[in-house]
């Protein structure tokens, strides 16, 4: 996973704002809603939403693990850059983006106009 195309990734999406959150994390949001987040200088591992039952078998590979804080709400840290090939990770960032995005009122989905 390249750290700094998953960023680019998450600016493409669209609605997506980008504010900087507990001094040095960069939080990309829907809806003001966050679906990842990185670390503000050089991307060294990076957090996100994932489904449900995606949880334990991406938490069970080398290099992801629950994220900090956000584990109970389903949220992964991948913390090495060879844990998961950008395809995979293109997919799961686009998977957060829409679970977060499908959480936002209808009113709002239409103002943004993603998925």
């Amino acid at each position: 996973m390249d750290f700094e195309s998953a960023k680019q990734l998450c600016r493409s999406f669209p609605g997506v704002t980008e504010d900087t959150k507990w001094d040095n994390d960069l939080v990309f949001s829907v809806g003001e809603k966050m679906f990842a987040v990185t670390n503000l200088g050089a991307a060294t591992g990076m957090s996100f939403k994932v489904d449900d039952e995606r949880f334990l078998e991406l938490t069970d590979r080398a290099g992801i693990i629950p994220a900090p804080y956000l584990a109970r709400a389903k949220w992964v840290y991948v913390e090495s850059a060879d844990a998961l090939g950008d395809e995979e990770a293109a997919q799961l960032l686009r998977r957060s983006y829409e679970l977060v995005f499908g959480k936002l009122t209808k009113k709002l989905q239409r103002e943004i106009g993603g998925v």
